[in-house]
């Protein structure tokens, strides 16, 4: 029978952001969001593409099977152990890829290994379902409220995604809710509040990160051909953070900048 194979753009080791302890990132390519501020834009097409940086050009992308990652995965086995850290599937976007996604957690809980992803949700719930037997924690993008604001920033709205958290946070798995905080977008006392407030309605949702914009990913525009529309738009201050952070607060939820 032939494995399934999975295309991967970039694996991580000693990450100690994602998830806790110290982790290794699985990074898939793949996304159905087309989100302004993108980070990882090499990402965001399943095709594998060709990336110019400092003046050289790379491959971006390539198949694998699980059995061809895991070595290296396991490598780092003593540090997951000794840190509560482990693996952690990233993107692109997970839900795009969900056979090979089940098949490398199932693998790594396998191997005794603390397992993650971070998802935007924006796929079917049956989606999830594949995945959750082998899934130890879900961060989860809850970007607006608003599902025109979301749908001029991301592609689409967030019907689906807001479904999405309240089905997981019934499923059991510890549910995380993220937001990345995007100056024009969603970076006003409103914004958070409303975010904050829905998940705290969420069953079992304790934690609320706000993820700071940066514009770390904003030359792979050009290495890629492509315009980064957010050129202009300056990171939120410290103080900015500080303040909004203290709004999530209010929700009584634990909340922290970054996660």
């Amino acid at each position: 029978m032939e494995k399934t194979k999975g295309r991967i753009f970039n694996i991580q080791r000693f990450s100690i952001h994602d998830g806790p302890g110290i982790r290794t990132i699985v990074f898939f390519k793949g996304c159905v969001l087309r989100c302004a501020w993108c980070s990882n834009p090499e990402s965001q097409n399943f095709d594998i593409e060709k990336l110019s940086e400092n003046g050289r050009e790379k491959t971006v992308g390539r198949d694998v099977t699980v059995e061809q990652i895991m070595p290296e995965i396991l490598a780092d086995l003593p540090y997951y152990r000794r840190s509560g850290g482990g693996v952690t599937i990233s993107g692109g976007e997970v839900l795009c890829q969900t056979d090979f996604a089940a098949e490398l957690l199932r693998e790594c809980k396998e191997c005794g290994i603390h397992t993650a992803i971070e998802t935007a949700a924006s796929l079917p719930f049956e989606k999830f379902e594949k995945i959750l037997p082998y899934l130890d924690l879900c961060l989860m993008d809850i970007k607006h409220m608003d599902p025109e604001k979301h749908r001029e920033y991301t592609g689409r709205d967030n019907a689906l995604i807001l479904e999405n958290a309240r089905r997981l946070s019934e499923s059991g798995v510890e549910l995380i809710i993220r937001t990345p905080v995007i100056p024009t977008f969603n970076d006003t006392r409103e914004d958070i509040k409303a975010i904050s407030d829905f998940a705290r309605s969420l069953k079992g949702v304790k934690e609320h990160h706000l993820l700071p914009y940066h514009r770390l990913g904003s030359d792979k525009y050009a290495g890629l051909g492509r315009n980064y529309s957010m050129k202009d738009i300056l990171p939120p201050s410290d103080e900015k953070m500080r303040y909004l952070l203290s709004v999530a607060e209010e929700s009584g939820l634990s909340c922290q900048i970054g996660g």
